[in-house]
């Protein structure tokens, strides 16, 4: 599936793929994104002291990344699983202690992959954070690291402070995401 195909079904009226799908899926492109930074880095004469680090991050980046790739489908088929189980007949009560039994599975194989997608993308968090102290400077595409480039002092301050703001505006909406997802999943 291309991107843009990925792209077509995530906007479907369809409930898979999902949150969970994209989320794997940003998650891999993050991967790559550090993968890049990486090779960017390794060999350069200048970064020769970090070499064996930025090894390791590469390394586990693109164990991750293809990690995020498979958890894409493992995510949509976890939600298959708990949907095919809930249209399990429930007439008979061997069917009702059959059809609780393939949910509680089903929804223990649910809990798995965003899960995992979670400790992921943590994990590529703290590599990149890593990497930025580490890495090719050129290659990090970041208006704080690009600041250093800014000659006009005055309008520096005015992009950092543009950047404290957007940062503290993020935080700020996602702390009230998780706010409203444990509201949402704790029946409240």
């Amino acid at each position: 599936m291309t991107v843009e195909q990925f792209a077509e079904a995530l906007a479907a009226a369809t409930p898979t793929p999902g949150g969970g799908s994209a989320s794997a899926q940003a998650g891999a492109m993050a991967a790559s994104l550090i993968q890049m930074m990486c090779d960017l880095t390794l060999g350069r004469e200048q970064y020769r002291a970090h070499e064996q680090a930025v090894q390791g991050i590469r390394h586990r980046a693109e164990g991750l990344r293809k990690d995020l790739l498979a958890l894409v489908d493992r995510d949509a088929q976890a939600y298959d699983a708990v949907v095919t189980a809930r249209r399990l007949p429930k007439t008979t009560e061997a069917e009702r202690e059959a059809r609780s039994a393939a949910l509680d599975r089903a929804n223990l194989f649910a809990i798995e992959a965003p899960m995992a997608i979670a400790d992921a993308c943590t994990a590529l968090m703290g590599m990149a954070s890593d990497l930025a102290s580490r890495g090719n400077v050129n290659a990090v595409i970041s208006v704080r690291v690009n600041l250093k480039g800014v000659k006009d002092e005055a309008r520096g301050a005015k992009i950092r402070d543009r950047v404290r703001r957007l940062e503290m505006d993020a935080e700020k909406l996602r702390e009230e995401a998780l706010t409203a997802i444990y509201l949402r999943t704790n029946g409240r």
